[in-house]
């Protein structure tokens, strides 16, 4: 699976994340050929190589002579069907720029389409936008991991006057989103750049587990006093290969003051919450008390939610974070025919080509039940009818 991950070092902005997808490998002129399937005549793009604090990175600007900075959704949903852009690139540009107009329609208390977009209505959005989902495509990125986003502060000068930054409109498209408070007084995160970045993620957290391919750096306007670039890596990970490497994260609380039933209680709730693993392990702390290790395994955009649900469950008073790497075997669901009915099993791929089929525990459990006979004699039925159908020794 090809991957990316988006490295917003400084934020990221339209233009921002289409210099880093060229620096990456994207070839300027083939995208250029395919925004002219826009049809809009009056703009060209720019590459540059630049320099930020040291850093080499590719700058793209939009020079476009548009008589019409502003738009109603409709103006744009016009342009962006009667191009010849590919269907789901139409898809989800129109995506982005919904969800821009709801965002900015319920700040100024406006319905839809009743929304002028200002500074995200001109060609030069239009084609970031269509440009950056256009580059995703060319380079057949098949997930996108996007880090935390950093907010800048100040104020910056909008149709409406001076706007508090992190602008209301990044603001209102981040729900959700993982961000953090930077001291810079700049915006650093566009409502274009927002836009984009929740259209593409399929999850947001550290850098995932790849063999790394390209890396690109696309640069902005401003000189900051941190390297002013949004950065890509691309890379592949291990479908293809023995096992699948996925970056997890693990939340551990020591508890010492719960009874068995309460940790019991949280650990069903994490499971049924989306945990992929919780671990309960005996422990002694300090002053000799007995107590017990609660160990999490999350999928990095899930351990927000199931840290909570650890503090609302538990009496713990922290939570410990980290992140570990995963590497497990390829595996797959299937259905097997017994004397019993059918049962579920989990069927995995080991590194020197054989299986391995593992029946599932509450498949058995059930047809026991229904039988009256014993786990263990289910069990051995559907090992048995899992080798059979999948020609592993038994």
């Amino acid at each position: 699976m090809k991957t990316a991950y988006i490295d917003c070092i400084a934020g990221a902005s339209g233009d921002m994340l289409l210099g880093a997808l060229i620096d990456a490998g994207l070839p300027p002129a083939q995208l250029e050929a395919a925004l002219a399937k826009l049809h809009i005549d009056d703009f060209h793009l720019h590459f540059s190589k630049v320099s930020k604090n040291g850093f080499g990175a590719t700058k793209v600007d939009v020079h476009a002579h548009d008589h019409a900075p502003e738009r109603h959704l409709r103006e744009i949903r016009g342009i962006v069907e009667k191009s010849h852009v590919s269907d789901k690139v139409k898809e989800r540009a129109m995506r982005v720029f919904t969800r821009i107009c709801e965002v900015e329609g319920g700040i100024h208390g406006m319905s839809v389409d009743d929304v002028h977009l200002h500074e995200v209505g001109g060609v030069d959005a239009i084609v970031d936008v269509v440009g950056v989902l256009t580059g995703v495509e060319m380079l057949e990125i098949e997930r996108v991991v996007v880090s935390p986003l950093p907010m800048g502060r100040g104020f910056i000068k909008g149709a409406h006057g001076q706007i508090p930054l992190p602008a209301p409109a990044t603001v209102g498209l981040l729900a959700g989103v993982p961000v953090y408070g930077s001291p810079i007084e700049k915006e650093l995160v566009t409502p274009t750049g927002a836009a984009l970045l929740t259209e593409l993620a399929d999850a947001w957290g550290p850098l995932p587990a790849m063999t790394l391919r390209a890396v690109g750096y696309g640069a902005g306007t401003r000189d900051l006093v941190i390297p002013n670039v949004v950065r890509i890596l691309l890379g592949d990970s291990s479908a293809d290969g023995p096992w699948l490497s996925e970056t997890l994260t693990v939340l551990e609380t020591h508890l010492d003051n719960d009874r068995g039933e309460t940790i019991g209680h949280a650990s069903q709730r994490l499971m049924a919450e989306g945990a992929l693993d919780v671990v309960s392990i005996p422990a002694q702390m300090k002053k000799g008390r007995p107590a017990q290790v609660l160990k999490v395994l999350a999928r990095p955009e899930d351990a927000d939610r199931l840290e909570r649900i650890l503090f609302e469950e538990t009496s713990t008073l922290g939570i410990r974070r980290s992140d570990t790497r995963r590497d497990a075997l390829h595996r797959h669901s299937d259905t097997v025919e017994t004397r019993y009915g059918p049962i579920g099993v989990k069927v995995a791929r080991l590194p020197n080509g054989g299986l391995r089929a593992t029946p599932e525990y509450e498949d058995c459990r059930k047809v026991a039940e229904q039988h009256g006979v014993s786990l263990h004699a289910v069990t051995h039925e559907a090992e048995h009818a899992a080798a059979h159908k999948f020609g592993i020794p038994h």
